[in-house]
C-alpha cells in the first residue's frame, strides 16, 4: 500500500495555475509511484477562517486510511496544520511535517491575525513528530523569508532550507522536498 501524504494548500484561489495548484501537480507527478497524495480543497480559501479549516481537517484526519501520515502545509496551510496539531488529538501518527513558506502569525506587525496565531506554548502540545522540515524562498513577496526564523527558533532540530531564487508558490517544484520525503 502507498504511504499517504496530506497536503494542505495556501489561502487564495486554487484553480489551475493559482495558489498551490502547480506545487500539488509537481508533487503528484514526482511521488505517485509510491505515495498517495491527498490534497483536499479547504473551505472558502479566498476568505479563510480557522474554525472552518479546523472542522475540515477533523473530517479529513478521521477518514485517513493508514496508521501513519506525512503532512505538507503550503503557506497558510502550514500554519493552520501547526495550530490544529497543537489543539487536537490527532490520529494517525504524524511521521513528518513539511512547512513551505508558512507565515508565523502574531510576531511581526503585519501578521497579527488572532484566529491563526499559535499559543505561546503550542510546541508542548504537539504530538511527537520525528521529522520537521522548513522551506522558504528568499524572493517570496507574500510571506517574508524572515518568518522561517520564528519557526527555526521554535524547532531548532528542524531541517531548514532557504532557496535563493524562489517565490512564494514554488511553481517549478522543490526537488529537495521530494528527496526529503523519500529519505
Amino acid at each position: 500500500m502507498k504511504k499517504q501524504i496530506l497536503f494542505v494548500h495556501s489561502a487564495g484561489a486554487q484553480g489551475p495555475q493559482q495558489g498551490s495548484s502547480e506545487l500539488i501537480e509537481y508533487l503528484q507527478d514526482q511521488l505517485s509511484d509510491t505515495y498517495h497524495l491527498i490534497s483536499p480543497k479547504m473551505p472558502n480559501p479566498e476568505n479563510p477562517e480557522y474554525a472552518r479549516w479546523k472542522n475540515a481537517l477533523t473530517n479529513i484526519f478521521a477518514n485517513l486510511e493508514e496508521d501513519e501520515v506525512m503532512l505538507i502545509g503550503h503557506s497558510l496551510g502550514g500554519s493552520v496544520l501547526l495550530k490544529y496539531l497543537s489543539e487536537m488529538d490527532v490520529k494517525p501518527v504524524v511521521s513528518s511535517l513539511f512547512l513551505i513558506a508558512s507565515p508565523y502569525w502574531g510576531k511581526d506587525e503585519d501578521w497579527q491575525v488572532k484566529e491563526f496565531t499559535l499559543t505561546e506554548n503550542f510546541k508542548s502540545n504537539l504530538p511527537h513528530i520525528s521529522n520537521i522540515y522548513l522551506y522558504h524562498g528568499k524572493d517570496d513577496k507574500v510571506v517574508p523569508v524572515t518568518h522561517i526564523n520564528h519557526y527555526t527558533n521554535k524547532f531548532p532540530q528542524a531541517i531548514t532550507r532557504v532557496f535563493e531564487r524562489e517565490d512564494h508558490y514554488f511553481s517549478n517544484g522543490i526537488p529537495d522536498l521530494i528527496s526529503d520525503i523519500r529519505g
